[in-house]
């Protein structure tokens, strides 16, 4: 009877790694939904629709865009984390879903490194300062002056609390000892109206979703959240080189499936993912909207993860920061 069990356990598992390639040869069965947390028409939603319009071309089925927005991108993170595994649903997550949302709740839904499986970093994103179009001052220095003769009264938007955007007024408040109004929005595209519109004066968002409102002149940036100044803006100097030291809040966006999505549907995935990025057309279209194409592997998509969730745990933890 030992020898019939032992017999049975290998037929299952010979089954199993049978079941691998032919996984891979019938994925996709259909459409492949890609959830993106935020409104359409912020960077995010830029970004993901080049990605998909490309991806498509490798896997033979179209790649849908669902925009789920609110809560900083934990609605969209948690249905993605739940969906069903089989690779038909993706995530194209910014860093504050999966990387500073889980620092600021005690009852999260979803564990990052448990729920998701990696696929491949996409992009980084500069996150700029910018003010709108009127009475607007001309570098962050002169923001910061403003800030001190009105403490608490210039309103300052973001993506949300505890966004990307968020955190870098957070860094940049402490940096030049000051305090703005913050005005949270549930996304890049709402925020940009009220900076033109004049309710509020001034915004931290990724590079793609500003370049064309500042190549047309309607909002001025002032300064670059970031270690290096943006290709797109030479001129822009970055917080650092304008006085204000620990003001890094670079996003990125990512490529995540379900834990327990079958390895090689991720390859397929993966691989489609990095030929799109790496396209030329698609890449060119990317840099010119200020973002910085960085595909990666799946292990380097996870170290980063790791290291973020530290990084912004940590100044969550220190700031107070949660969720609203």
């Amino acid at each position: 009877m030992f020898e019939a069990h032992r017999l049975g356990v290998l037929a299952l598992l010979g089954l199993a790694a049978l079941a691998g390639p032919a996984l891979a040869q019938n994925f996709p069965s259909r459409p492949i939904r890609m959830v993106i947390a935020f409104p359409p028409g912020g960077p995010t939603d830029l970004v993901g629709r080049l990605l998909a319009d490309k991806m498509k071309d490798s896997l033979g089925q179209s790649v849908i865009i669902e925009n789920k927005a609110g809560a900083n991108g934990a609605i969209g993170a948690d249905m993605v984390a739940k969906s069903e595994p089989d690779g038909h649903t993706i995530f194209l997550t910014t860093a504050g879903a999966v990387t500073i949302t889980p620092g600021m709740r005690n009852n999260m839904p979803y564990d990052t490194l448990r729920d998701f499986a990696p696929i491949t970093l996409v992009v980084r994103n500069t996150t700029v300062l910018v003010v709108g179009p009127e009475r607007s001052p001309n570098s962050a220095g002169e923001l910061a002056a403003r800030a001190k003769e009105k403490p608490g009264q210039i309103p300052f938007a973001s993506t949300g609390v505890g966004s990307m955007p968020h955190l870098a007024i957070e860094l940049f408040q402490a940096a030049g000892h000051i305090s703005f109004l913050h005005v949270p929005y549930r996304g890049a595209a709402p925020a940009l109206n009220d900076l033109l519109g004049g309710q509020v004066q001034a915004f931290f968002a990724d590079a793609p979703v500003l370049m064309p409102q500042i190549e047309g002149g309607k909002i001025k940036a002032l300064a670059v959240a970031s270690g290096v100044r943006n290709p797109k803006l030479p001129n822009v100097p970055t917080l650092a080189e304008a006085g204000f030291p620990d003001t890094l809040a670079d996003n990125w966006y990512a490529l995540l499936a379900p834990s327990r999505t079958p390895a090689p549907v991720l390859a397929r995935l993966h691989a489609a993912a990095v030929a799109a990025i790496k396209d030329p057309a698609v890449n060119e279209k990317l840099v010119q909207v200020g973002a910085i194409p960085a595909p990666s592997s799946p292990q380097e998509l996870t170290q980063l993860l790791r290291s973020e969730l530290e990084r912004w745990g940590r100044l969550v933890r220190e700031k107070g920061i949660k969720e609203q």
